[in-house]
């Protein structure tokens, strides 16, 4: 062999060792990366990317308590993979009949029937003209009233409507409605309906009304800027200081009730265009509104010194005024006032069975 075969050898032999370790190189280092879709790259490389900026938005439907814009307009929010899980949604809260809001009519079954044979008669909608109709049944086994629930049986059933509302009293259309769809459900299941006098369902409905509208109290304060006028983000981040989260309609911010599910205590409203605007942070917001739904929180909840707070709160950082619905300043001495009145309807609503906050008053006042 010449001396010019051997080193073409040696050369073939160095260049076949350089291509295998490429190779076994290649194969190394692709073992690390995350694979596209697999649980491990999920995390790191979601929608948003770690460090994502994400900007506020009032268009979202961020449920009662939810901290989504509690760091505020283009915070920076890490989304990596170690992420602690959402905190699951609670149980809807279920509407139970009461005999002093309600006209009951009772179903009297020859013999216990499953839910699912009561569910699959109901009416269409659940609704007599303006006023809820809702349907419950006696568990046979527990003995306890309840929302017709999938794999009970109920020895009984009952059907009501309510007798008032924001719209007004029931009236005689509406409980002949009511009374129809009752029959009806009452026929398809084989149960006999007894339903009571419509006169008297209706001179109920017209004196609940009469006792109640009086203190059906909602107040409202409007907070103009002295000057310039404000993005949404920016809106959105003073609010958020306070407590302030986005509601489920654009426009609106809430302060959450202490517990899930329950009504927001505060409602801080702006104008729904400039919130669903392509680009909030040219939008020009002059004015916002303030509103406290008396009769859906409970008094120890201590909800109007949070509409007072949130009120001077959000005039000093906004370099706005308080005024109230005739454009008048709202002084010291008026919520002074405001506030001896509210004391006077808690107890009004209290010697009704209807106290602020409670599942009744929620019902009759929303």
């Amino acid at each position: 062999m010449t001396l010019t075969t051997a080193l073409a050898l040696l050369a073939g032999v160095v260049l076949l060792a350089l291509v295998l370790h490429g190779v076994w190189s290649t194969r190394r280092a692709a073992g690390r990366r995350p694979v596209a879709g697999s649980a491990d790259s999920a995390g790191a490389a979601g929608a948003a990317g770690v460090g994502a900026r994400i900007e506020p938005s009032l268009g979202g439907a961020a449920a009662p308590g939810d901290s989504g814009i509690g760091a505020g307009a283009g915070a920076d929010i890490d989304v990596g993979a170690d992420a602690p899980a959402a905190r699951p949604r609670p149980a809807p809260r279920t509407v139970r009949l009461d005999a002093l809001i309600d006209a009951i009519v009772p179903l009297v079954l020859e013999s216990p029937i499953s839910a699912e044979a009561a569910i699959a008669h109901l009416p269409p909608t659940r609704r007599a003209g303006s006023k809820p109709l809702v349907v419950e049944g006696l568990d046979a086994e527990t003995g306890v009233w309840e929302p017709l629930t999938p794999g009970h049986r109920y020895g009984e059933l009952q059907a009501g409507v309510q007798l008032a509302g924001r719209s007004g009293p029931l009236n005689e259309i509406e409980f002949s409605e009511f009374v129809q769809k009752v029959q009806a459900l009452a026929e398809s299941i084989g149960a006999r309906a007894e339903p009571p006098d419509m006169l008297e369902v209706v001179a109920r409905a017209r004196e609940l009304d009469q006792l109640t509208s009086p203190l059906d109290a909602q107040l409202t304060i409007t907070l103009r800027s002295n000057g310039v006028a404000w993005s949404v983000p920016y809106l959105q981040q003073v609010a958020a200081r306070i407590g302030f989260v986005p509601g489920a309609v654009a426009g609106r911010l809430v302060l959450p009730g202490a517990e899930e599910g329950e009504p927001p205590v505060l409602v801080l409203g702006l104008d729904a265009q400039a919130a669903m605007a392509e680009v909030p942070q040219e939008s020009a917001v002059r004015e916002c509104t303030l509103s406290l739904d008396v009769p859906q929180t409970a008094e120890a909840a201590e909800a109007f010194p949070a509409f007072h707070r949130a009120a001077t709160t959000l005039a000093d950082d906004l370099d706005a005024t308080a005024v109230d619905d005739q454009g008048q300043p709202v002084t010291l001495h008026a919520y002074a006032v405001i506030g001896q009145e509210l004391g006077r309807l808690y107890r009004e609503l209290e010697k009704l069975d209807l106290a602020a906050g409670s599942p009744a008053a929620r019902r009759l006042f929303g």
